[in-house]
């Protein structure tokens, strides 16, 4: 089963695009971020004619994420949990949709930039951040394979990044950030990226200023984290760029895992 993460960074100005490059790459589940539509505006039946499965939870203007599949789409929660795992109706942004497709728990994952820092775009990062490891953990104890993919803006570590003095101060790079990124692998999801990769470029994300493209100046924020009994299917694991080269690109490219189930 290929499962695809994207950042589509607007669904109506990366349509288009967006149906080439599910024609072409033909994942099983697309992950979809920053869709920026409300749910009742959003294109389903350009997916539905064409025989996928989809739910979103949407926000307009801002954020949003969707799950597309050729699989049913079962036990769909949308919404990041409190830290005690009740809803958390704070929270009103939407960022998080999860569900069962085909004996996986998959989640799609719009984590927060937490820019400018400091202030209070960067408490509600790490708070964000808090709670997706309070409920990542009680995911694992169902013993169940979980892939958690999607945007979460944090670069890891130095070598995800063109130049890591340029972002040194950006919310991305700070040690908070990265420190709760390595608690998610900590409680025993692994990178899938750096399990076929381990070292080196593995860039997801290009600014449309600068000519970052063409120079290559990307960094990685886009990942797929993989619980246990996902990481022992784990076959492959890639970054498409070749969306992100097109007309009317999202600054954001494909990544995507293949799982042997």
């Amino acid at each position: 089963m290929k499962i695809a993460t994207f950042n589509i960074n607007g669904i109506k100005a990366r349509l288009p695009r967006l149906l080439e490059w599910l024609e072409d790459c033909n994942p099983d589940v697309a992950c979809l971020q920053e869709v920026k539509s409300i749910d009742e505006n959003f294109p389903r039946l350009e997916f539905e004619s064409r025989g996928w499965n989809l739910e979103t939870f949407g926000q307009k203007a801002f954020n949003g994420v969707a799950l597309l599949s050729k699989h049913p789409i079962e036990d769909v929660k949308r919404g990041l949990p409190a830290l005690d795992g009740t809803l958390d109706e704070s929270d009103e942004q939407a960022r998080y949709i999860e569900a069962t497709i085909n004996g996986v728990r998959i989640a799609s994952i719009y984590l927060p930039n937490g820019n400018p820092r400091p202030g209070p775009k960067f408490d509600y990062k790490l708070d964000w951040m808090d709670r997706l490891l309070a409920h990542a953990g009680r995911l694992l104890e169902t013993e169940q394979p979980v892939v958690l993919a999607g945007d979460y803006n944090v670069i890891p570590l130095d070598e995800d990044c063109y130049d890591p003095g340029a972002w040194i101060e950006d919310a991305l790079t700070q040690p908070e950030s990265r420190a709760r990124f390595r608690a998610l692998k900590n409680l025993g999801y692994l990178d899938a990226q750096r399990q076929i990769k381990p070292a080196g470029p593995a860039y997801s994300y290009w600014d449309f200023q600068r000519g970052a493209w063409p120079k290559d100046n990307g960094i990685r924020i886009d990942h797929l984290l993989l619980s246990a009994q996902a990481a022992d299917m784990l076959k492959d694991c890639q970054v498409d760029r070749v969306p992100r080269g097109k007309e009317k690109p999202s600054d954001h490219t494909p990544v995507w895992v293949e799982l042997d189930c």
